[in-house]
């Protein structure tokens, strides 16, 4: 599966993307890195 995920350098989209990530999954991540 291909996911794009915004708000990947934050907590929740981090994990996310690891989780995927680590399932074999191929992963996108969007973040302006505006807040935080």
């Amino acid at each position: 599966m291909r996911a794009l995920i915004t708000g990947g350098a934050g907590f929740v989209g981090s994990h996310l993307a690891e989780g995927l990530l680590a399932a074999g999954h191929h992963v996108s991540v969007i973040d302006n890195l505006s807040t935080g």
